[in-house]
């Protein structure tokens, strides 16, 4: 544990005194991270919190490493109160809540700070809104971090810049569909596979954010990294509805509470992983690149839109709310 977690641990429970039998509640979390991640203290800070300030009544354990099944499989467990909480990408959550998908939009965030924003107020609150109706109670949106161009031949400035190039993307007709649009071709494939196609040229280049790109070395084969922050995905702190409405109106208070100041840490530690995976990457010669101006991509997004829009004509105004703001 680093120092600012065990600095925020002490800071939120030094008014309460708890022992370890404390922890033991029967909550099920549910976390695909590693132990030692951002995501994955913000979520043991949550348990914590929760079980100091219910003396014990409330709490349990943060399975990490994916260990209580696949994503999917989670996100339909929590919604039947199986497992009592966890934190889940916001992509896959829109095969299950329709109102995810307007954060996969290409471009629809236009900085972190800025899905900060949004995530914090009324766009947010709708999104909230679309999974309480499915069974899922959110408590905060932690940081995923922003995904941005990687390849081995060139920065990437313009759109123009990625006609031709072979992109691996996620699974995912919304981000084929992004890549088609600036004139490349989208290739799917498995996380697993990225680095030996990025070596062996099978792809040009793929997208990610800093610490992905960093802890799975993919800076070492695709040199040029373009900041284009082109899809910024947050992921949600999330209870079941049934664990939430068991809840008396006092613990809720307390769990909705521990649910902020979870996602106040992550998302700070978060912000300082990034920054030390940037500083790897860096010192390995990366070449890093901003991009000035990123309207020519947000243009290059309308066929994206339309035909998502098209498909999905009842979320035009979610995505008016967030292109607003």
């Amino acid at each position: 544990m680093n120092n600012f977690l065990k600095g925020a641990l002490a800071a939120s429970l030094a008014t309460v005194s708890f022992t370890t039998a404390a922890l033991a509640g029967d909550w099920r979390g549910w976390n695909i991270h590693v132990e030692d991640y951002p995501v994955s203290h913000g979520m043991e800070a949550f348990v914590a919190e929760v079980a100091a300030k219910t003396d014990g009544a409330l709490g349990g354990k943060v399975f990490h490493g994916g260990v209580l099944g696949s994503q999917p499989d989670a996100i339909e467990q929590v919604r039947l109160g199986a497992i009592d909480f966890g934190v889940f990408s916001l992509g896959p959550m829109g095969q299950v809540v329709p109102e995810a998908n307007v954060v996969s939009l290409p471009f629809i965030s236009k900085s972190v700070p800025d899905m900060y924003r949004l995530m914090d107020g009324e766009a947010g609150a709708a999104l909230s809104a679309g999974l309480e109706a499915k069974g899922i109670k959110v408590l905060g949106f932690y940081d995923a971090g922003a995904r941005s161009f990687y390849n081995a031949h060139k920065p990437i400035n313009t759109p123009a810049d990625v006609e031709g190039m072979k992109v691996r993307v996620m699974n995912n007709d919304l981000f084929v569909g992004m890549i088609e649009s600036m004139g490349g071709n989208a290739t799917p494939m498995a996380f697993a596979e990225v680095y030996q196609s990025l070596k062996t040229g099978v792809v040009d280049g793929a997208e990610n954010n800093p610490p992905s790109y960093e802890s799975t070395n993919h800076f070492e084969v695709a040199q040029y990294y373009s900041l284009s922050q082109h899809l910024i995905i947050p992921e949600c702190l999330c209870m079941s509805k049934r664990t939430w409405d068991a809840l008396s109106p006092e613990q809720q208070e307390i769990v909705a509470e521990a649910g902020k100041n979870s996602t106040d840490l992550q998302r700070k530690l978060w912000q300082e992983r990034e920054l030390a995976s940037m500083q790897i990457v860096k010192d390995g010669g990366v070449m890093v690149n901003e991009i000035a101006d990123k309207a020519p991509f947000q243009a290059a997004m309308e066929p994206v839109y339309a035909q998502f829009l098209t498909a999905n004509p009842d979320l035009e105004g979610l995505v008016d709310l967030f292109k607003a703001n």
